[in-house]
Parts: C-alpha cells; sequence; structure tokens
C-alpha cells in the first residue's frame, strides 16, 4: 500500500484537491493521510477544516501555523512555523509521497519539509504566473523541489520544463478546479438561496477581493474603488466572500465587514461558502468581480463573465470571457457593464477555456499510484536544447 500525504492550508486548495483525495482514497493501492494547516484552524477565515472532515476524510495531523500579526513578517513566521509543524507530522506519518497544490507559504514549507526529509514531492499547478503577488515565487520555488508536477495547460507544462525538470515527470493534467464543475451536484437557485438565508436577484454578482501583496497600496486603498463601484451600482446584488490569509488579509475582511454592514439589503458577506456553495453561486451569477483565481480559472467554464480587478492574476492564461481593469473606479465601472451586455453574456456562454475539460484527478491519481517511487528520488536538471519540443 502507498501512503499518499496531502496538505491543505486553505479553503481554496482543498477545493480545488477534494477529488483529488476522494480518488486517493477510494483506489485499493493507495492510503491517503491529510496534514491540515494556516486558514483552515483560524475562525478568522471560517474554521474551514470542519468542511473537511463533513466530505468524509479524515485529518490526521494538524499544524497551527497563523500568526496574529497581519504583516509580511507574520507571514514569514508563520512560514517558518509551517516548515518544523509540517516536517514533525511527516516524520510521524512516514509517506511514500507528498501532494501539494499551489502557491501559498505553507505550501512551500510543505515542499521544503519533505525534500529535506527525503520523501518525493507531487506538485499541482506549477508554470503558471501571477505578477502581482508574491505566490509567484513561492509557486516557481517550489516547483524545483517537487518531483511530480500536474499541469493547466501547455504552456504551463513548458515553463516547468523551462525551470529545468525532467519532461517524463511533468503531466498535462488541466485545471483541477475543473472536477468540481464536472463532479458537484450543484445547487439550483432557488435551493441555493434558502441555504444561504439570501433572497437572490438579478443582476447578481460574486465578489472576492484578495490582497495584491507586491503593490503598494494599503487594504483600505486598494478597496476604495471597488467599493464606489459598488456603492453606486444600486440595482447590483453582491454576495462576497472573505479574503485569504495573506498579509492584509485580515484588515481587507474587516474593511468588508463595515461596508456590506452599509448595505445588507442588496449585499451579503461570507467567510466561506464551501465548494458547493461558491461554484453553485459562480454558475447563477450574472458576474463574477475582483481578482480570485476562480474568476480566472472557473467562471469561463461555467459561462460566467468575469471583471478581474488590478494585477494579482497578471499572466494567467485568459478565456475569451475574461475583463481585465485596472484597480481604478471608472475602469471597474466600465467592466462591470461590459460584463452586464447581452453581447458579452453570449460570449461567455459559449464556455471556452484554456485549460482543459474535467478528469485531472484521475490522471493525477493513477500517476501518483504506478510512479516508480525507486528513481523518483534523485532529480536531475533538463538542459533544454535548440529544437526541443517537450514532448
Amino acid at each position: 500500500m502507498r501512503r499518499v500525504t496531502v496538505v491543505t492550508g486553505t479553503r481554496a486548495d482543498y477545493g480545488l484537491l477534494r477529488w483529488t483525495m476522494a480518488g486517493i482514497q477510494a483506489h485499493p493501492e493507495l492510503e491517503l493521510c491529510l496534514i491540515v494547516t494556516g486558514s483552515h484552524l483560524s475562525t478568522d477565515f471560517g474554521s474551514t477544516h470542519t468542511a473537511i472532515s463533513a466530505d468524509g476524510f479524515r485529518i490526521d495531523e494538524t499544524v497551527p501555523i497563523l500568526s496574529d500579526t497581519d504583516s509580511p513578517l507574520g507571514a514569514a513566521r508563520s512560514t517558518g512555523l509551517a516548515t518544523a509543524g509540517i516536517a514533525e507530522a511527516l516524520d510521524r506519518l512516514r509517506p511514500d509521497i507528498v501532494l501539494v497544490l499551489g502557491d501559498r507559504c505553507e505550501i512551500l514549507a510543505a515542499a521544503q519539509a519533505a525534500l529535506l526529509l527525503g520523501i518525493p514531492v507531487a506538485h499541482i499547478g506549477g508554470g503558471e504566473v501571477t505578477e502581482g503577488a508574491v505566490d509567484d515565487s513561492l509557486r516557481h520555488a517550489t516547483t524545483k523541489m517537487s518531483h511530480l508536477h500536474f499541469t493547466a495547460a501547455a504552456e504551463y507544462r513548458d515553463r516547468v520544463i523551462q525551470l529545468g525538470e525532467d519532461p517524463d515527470r511533468v503531466f498535462l493534467v488541466g485545471a483541477v478546479g475543473l472536477d468540481n464543475l464536472d463532479l458537484l451536484d450543484l445547487l439550483n437557485e432557488q435551493v441555493l438561496a434558502r441555504d444561504l438565508g439570501v433572497e437572490l436577484t438579478h443582476p447578481l454578482a460574486l465578489c472576492t477581493f484578495h490582497p495584491e501583496t507586491l503593490a503598494d497600496q494599503t487594504p483600505r486603498e486598494a478597496l476604495a474603488p471597488l467599493f464606489e463601484v459598488l456603492q453606486a451600482e444600486s440595482d447590483l446584488q453582491v454576495i462576497v466572500t472573505k479574503a485569504n490569509a495573506d498579509a492584509g488579509g485580515r484588515e481587507i475582511n474587516r474593511l468588508l465587514e463595515e461596508f456590506v454592514a452599509l448595505h445588507p439589503q442588496r449585499m451579503a458577506l461570507f467567510a466561506s461558502l464551501g465548494q458547493l456553495r461558491y461554484l453553485s453561486l459562480l454558475t447563477v451569477a450574472d458576474l463574477v468581480i475582483g481578482n480570485s483565481s476562480s474568476g480566472i480559472l472557473e467562471a469561463p467554464s461555467a459561462g460566467t463573465p468575469t471583471v478581474n480587478i488590478g494585477d494579482r492574476q497578471k499572466g494567467r492564461l485568459r478565456a475569451p470571457s475574461v475583463i481585465d481593469v485596472p484597480n481604478e473606479t471608472p475602469a471597474i465601472r466600465a467592466g462591470i457593464a461590459r460584463a452586464l451586455s447581452e453581447r458579452f453574456r453570449q460570449q461567455a456562454a459559449a464556455r471556452v477555456s484554456p485549460f482543459g475539460v474535467p478528469g485531472a484527478a484521475r490522471v493525477i491519481v493513477d500517476v501518483l499510484a504506478t510512479v516508480d517511487l525507486a528513481t523518483l528520488r534523485t532529480k536531475r536538471f533538463h538542459t533544454i536544447t535548440k529544437g526541443d519540443t517537450h514532448d
């Protein structure tokens, strides 16, 4: 029996990992172990570890890491705590391979801990670019500490190979988030409204705004243009989800609480919706607003227009249903008007996406079950020569 330990630190990465975890759990030759850390364990961010247990997964280890300081120093301290705590958890669990997703500090810490313990690392989501966030560097660093790579697009696979990774260990699987749209039994609008305790009206927007960690702005300055637009869009109902645990996340959430409280008739704020409710909202909403990766990755496959604000997602591949706007009041207002236009809604309804089709989890599980672990621990640097096709 091959033991696979999955590390999850946020509601977002768990939502993307869920079907891969279910596949590992169901596989006759694999054993799933689970380390839960980061914002999952914080009441400030919704205590989302409860959703993991509710989905039927056993949590084997918890590693509290969040600092009380909502600052870059706090994030650096959390990374150190995560490296030490996850290393100790891995030493107890003794997995054959560690699976991580994405680009957060606790994921970098997990990869570092596993590498130093001599445990191979499999990484989902390498090769992507997000120029507006420190996550960009964390993602590439995680790639270099990993032994298997599962990428969402051909361009991303090429970039992982460009970083020196062996092409035979870099798999093009598509975006893992698309499995949720395919496999979850999404709620219809009436059931969703009852579940949320909110009467849903149209036009309806789903809004998430995370810190842009490389921008030279305070959270208040970053949110001001969005607030000005939402204040003026009096016909728009807005369901807002809180920011993640990046530096500045708590301050953004405090400001969101204050703003939404001023508009109780047409706005509602949730610390975490969970994947079922979030994706159900994504499919019934008229548009997505903010700077969440879900607006880039999942919304196009749901047929929902996205108004993507600022540079946090700069560098990712784009579907034609994504409208990029600078973080300025006139641009955001114009972006919303365009997204709500009949012509653009028809364009989004075509569901064109550069991230493939559902099925990533199945491929990932198959690779984890069959890869030769004996040779996996040794990495060689792949040097690209003229004429390489990476096939």
